[in-house]
């Protein structure tokens, strides 16, 4: 496996990478890498012939309040799950080397960007656009994985995909949970014994609104964002950021009349948590 940190270095691997038209695959990453990263790289792994992932703390994506400091950094053991998965190429570069300067260059999103978590967090979709888009220009992969847990942000980088012509395919896998539910992520290690204990709420809040769908026929959208309101009211220590129901592009419904998304992002403690889920009437 190659670890590369730097661009002046990347970039002769890639090419020849391409001039041999293998096929290849990325996983772009912030590092504290867990079992729901893992399955997205496994999956890259079996499915191309050149297996790169990507770990960078992305400071852009984070707010002047937010947790940049103290997120987790285990490059090591991150770069050691990765040679066992068969990882071809990781690509780890600093902070310095990816804006050598502060980019005065933007990828926006005009409206899906500052709605759900772009209304508590300002500006963190422009940073994910922005460091996706240098990453795929980059390492030129022709699939991508990323995990359904962050579905808005797959969303949006599907698309800038198609509204910037990239010659890459995206890849959404199933979101990876602990045995209560509890989708992983990098932020549930910030978590306290209560609080984790209380963490699994959103996911049932979501759940019992999926049901009420499936089960009930429920189609009032109103009736269902009440009932998991409440769900997740009754567990002191969950504050809810917001709840809602979407149609499958995240456009706002009135009634529930086809396939739809649950999403939810509640604050347990200091940590911010995100969930969803998929309800098939």
């Amino acid at each position: 496996m190659r670890v590369i940190k730097t661009i002046s270095r990347l970039r002769p691997l890639i090419r020849a990478v391409a001039e041999k038209g293998m096929q290849s695959g990325l996983v772009p990453t912030m590092g504290a890498l867990h079992e729901g990263h893992m399955s997205l790289i496994t999956q890259c792994v079996r499915d191309t012939e050149f297996a790169m992932v990507s770990i960078f703390l992305n400071p852009l994506q984070f707010g002047p309040n937010e947790d940049l400091d103290a997120y987790p950094a285990t490059l090591e053991q991150d770069l050691d799950a990765c040679r066992r998965a068969g990882v071809h190429l990781v690509f780890a570069p600093t902070a310095a080397e990816m804006y050598p300067t502060q980019p005065s260059t933007a990828v926006a999103n005009q409206k899906l960007a500052h709605d759900l978590c772009g209304r508590t967090r300002p500006g963190h979709f422009g940073g994910v656009l922005l460091v996706v888009g240098k990453l795929f220009h980059l390492l030129m992969p022709r699939v991508a994985y990323f995990g359904e847990k962050d579905f808005q942000q797959a969303r949006l980088i599907q698309r800038m995909v198609t509204d910037l012509n990239l010659d890459v395919r995206l890849r959404v896998l199933p979101v990876v949970r602990e045995p209560d539910g509890l989708a992983l992520s990098s932020r549930n290690s910030y978590l306290n014994a209560a609080e984790r204990a209380l963490a699994p709420g959103l996911f049932k809040a979501l759940n019992l609104g999926r049901r009420m769908i499936v089960q009930d026929k429920e189609t009032n959208v109103s009736r269902v964002l009440a009932a998991m309101r409440g769900c997740i009211e009754e567990t002191p220590g969950m504050v809810i950021d917001y709840l809602e129901i979407r149609g499958p592009d995240l456009a706002p419904i009135e009634h529930i009349n086809g396939p739809v998304r649950l999403l939810g992002a509640v604050y347990v403690g200091n940590t911010r948590l995100i969930d969803n889920l998929e309800a098939l009437p």
